[in-house]
This record gives C-alpha cells, structure tokens and sequence, in this order.
C-alpha cells in the first residue's frame, strides 16, 4: 500500500517521526480497533484514533447523546443531543478523516456478543464507565487472545494499564490488580460521584497514545504497569503489577475458563 501525495500531507509529522515513519503509518491505516463506550474516555480517544490515521474503528454503545454528556464528551454536539452516540461519533470521524472508518455497533455488550464483536479487530480499548464491563472485556480479550487497554476516571483522578496476560510470562490481566468487582455503591459512577470534563481528555488521550503504541510496537508497553494520575495534585505514579499466581482467568489453576460467569 502507497500513501498518496494527500496522506503524506496528512500524516507528515507522524511520517518524519523515525519510530513511525511511513511503514508505520501504513499500519495504522491497516489496523483495526474496537472502542468500547462513546462517552469521556471514547470521544478523545476516537478522535485522536481517527486523526492518526486508524482505517477501522468499531464503536460499541447503546446510549444516546444527552446535554449532560457534552461537559466532557466531546465528539458530540449541542445539535446531536437525542441522537446515538455511535451515530453521532461517526459524523466526527468522517468529518475529522475521510481515511478513517467507524464501524457502529449500537448494541451493549454482553457475554452474548462480546466474543462476536472483538473477533474481527486486532486491539480493544475499554473506555466503559462501569466493572461489569471491564471485568467483562478483560475476560474476553484474555480467552480471544486480544492486546487490551483500560482507562478509567472519576473525579479528578484516572487511571490506565495494558493487559496481555494471554502472552504468558509475567504479565497481568485486570483480575490480577482487581480480583472481584466491588461492591455495588462502594465506588461511585461518574454520575454518582462527578468527573472534571477534562480529566477524561487526558486519561482518553493517554489512552490514545498506549493503543499506538501497541499496534505500532514500539515504546515500552504499560502491560505489567499501572499508571494513575492525580489531577488535583499533578502526579503522576506507575505501579509494577505482578501476575497473580492465585488469579482466577489468568492464574496457575483457572476457575474461569469461559463467560459463563457473566451470563445473565
């Protein structure tokens, strides 16, 4: 695949970049990523999925755009407030890169279709605001053997980590960090508990550059590593996170060996 005169304009500055370059640039244009969630943490990480040239982004949401959404959401607009989100960041993405295709799945993820829709992509991105989802997502990956990267925020703090457990090794899957989902009311939604706008702009544009990296190979991967971010404070930590021998997926003696866990 050549890159025509249009997209080297494009994609100069990724282009002159010696770990991208244009070899690499074609690959994003190859790659395929399936985003889960539309909302804070989708609309930046989308965006700057569709910018750098990604050809194939699956969106996986069931919502419509709300007014109450657009303080943080911002592949929406005041005028597609009623409309889906998968609709609405379509109309984002086409207009932001005509190179970049958004798929919809206007459906939820459940363990009924979870297998269906990460099948055809080569990375997931879990931008979901809940743990059933994330618990969910990580299973998944884990049993498809699929690279995953998780960001989440609440308040004024965030956090994101790569899980490829399925490689073997050392590496982690999410279970080995957060064994079982906590109880319901222990950590507040969003809703619940409030989120600054932009902090879903940096941990969904973090979230942006680690599923780069990954499909491109290069840099140091998060896998194995927790990065959380204090906004109040401005600090940042990584923490070393070890396969938990004990885990139930990923472990020496799994308990979950299919998602028949999260059946309804």
């Amino acid at each position: 695949m050549d890159l025509t005169e249009p997209q080297i304009e494009r994609y100069a500055r990724h282009i002159i970049l010696h770990d991208v370059g244009g070899v690499g640039q074609v690959k994003l244009l190859r790659s395929k990523v399936l985003v889960v969630g539309a909302g804070g943490l989708g609309s930046p990480l989308i965006m700057y999925l569709a910018a750098a040239g990604v050809g194939t982004i699956g969106v996986v949401d069931d919502d419509v755009v709300s007014l109450s959404n657009l303080q943080r959401q911002i592949a929406h607009t005041t005028g597609r407030v009623g409309r889906p989100k998968v609709e609405s960041a379509g109309e984002t993405v086409a207009a932001l890169n005509p190179d970049a295709r958004l798929r919809p799945h206007q459906e939820r993820l459940t363990a009924a279709n979870v297998m269906d829709l990460i099948a055809d992509y080569d990375l997931i991105a879990d931008g979901s605001d809940n743990f059933d989802t994330r618990f969910l997502l990580n299973d998944a990956c884990y049993l498809a053997k699929k690279p995953l990267v998780s960001a989440a925020v609440l308040r004024f703090d965030g956090q994101l980590s790569t899980f490829r457990a399925h490689e073997g090794g050392d590496r982690p899957c999410y279970r080995c960090i957060f064994p079982e989902p906590p109880p319901p009311h222990v950590v507040p939604s969003c809703a619940e508990g409030g989120v600054l706008g932009a902090m879903a702009g940096v941990m969904g544009a973090m979230q942006a550059t680690e599923v780069i990296k990954e499909l491109l190979g290069i840099g140091d991967s998060l896998s194995g590593r927790l990065m959380i971010y204090d906004g109040l404070a401005a600090e940042w930590r990584k923490v070393r996170v070890k396969r938990d021998p004990a885990c139930k997926l990923c472990g020496d003696r799994p308990t979950i060996r299919d998602l028949g866990a999260h059946a309804a």
